[in-house]
């Protein structure tokens, strides 16, 4: 059975909690079949065409590929700067890190894939960046320290607390800005307790 596009923009309209992981399904599925280069194969007389190897989860890939699972097919491991989904699909020695092929860097550092505050470095804590947890510094003095709840930006990015003998406050408003009270829309900063 094929689901044609205008049914699945009504699903996705109908149910807006499932909204944004269709959207994002539709999205990535590829409108045809990988072109030769996307194969890791050079179309032309003479040359060698490499043979396209089918895989499955009982059938793995050789060294050096990795594992298409929408067309089933083995495809040759990506060099950094290409775009990626998981670390299988990047070159050895590579992580994939915010969609790219990337060298990782090393554990400790900010920038450094983690998994808790211990991971990272003396003044890091280990906060998502775009999706992915990574060792990022805390914050220094009057650096913003409030993602307000709702939206993208508080799903996928987390900011760190202040830095030791600071606290996140609201700013209070300036002179030129008219005073609302509504603590969503005031700028809470890293201060002096």
């Amino acid at each position: 059975m094929v689901t044609s596009p205008a049914i699945l923009c009504l699903v996705a309209w109908l149910l807006p909690p499932a909204a944004g992981h269709l959207w994002a399904w539709m999205f990535s599925l590829p409108q045809h079949p990988p072109d030769a280069a996307a194969l890791g194969r050079n179309p032309g007389p003479g040359s060698d065409m490499e043979e396209v190897t089918p895989c499955s989860p009982n059938a793995p890939c050789a060294q050096g590929h990795f594992c298409d699972e929408h067309f089933g097919l083995c495809l040759p491991a990506r060099p950094a700067g290409q775009f990626c989904r998981r670390d299988p699909h990047c070159a050895h020695g590579l992580l994939c890190m915010f969609g790219k092929c990337q060298q990782p860097v090393p554990p400790g550092q900010e920038g450094a894939r983690c998994q808790r505050d211990e991971d990272c470095g003396a003044g890091g804590c280990c906060a998502r960046q775009h999706g992915e947890l990574v060792c990022q510094r805390r914050l220094a003095l009057a650096q913003s320290c409030h993602v307000p709840p709702g939206g993208l930006a508080f799903s996928i990015n987390q900011v760190c607390p202040c830095q030791a003998g600071l606290v996140c406050r609201p700013t209070p408003p300036g002179r030129e800005k008219a005073f609302e009270y509504q603590l969503e829309k005031m700028e809470w900063r890293c201060r002096q307790p």
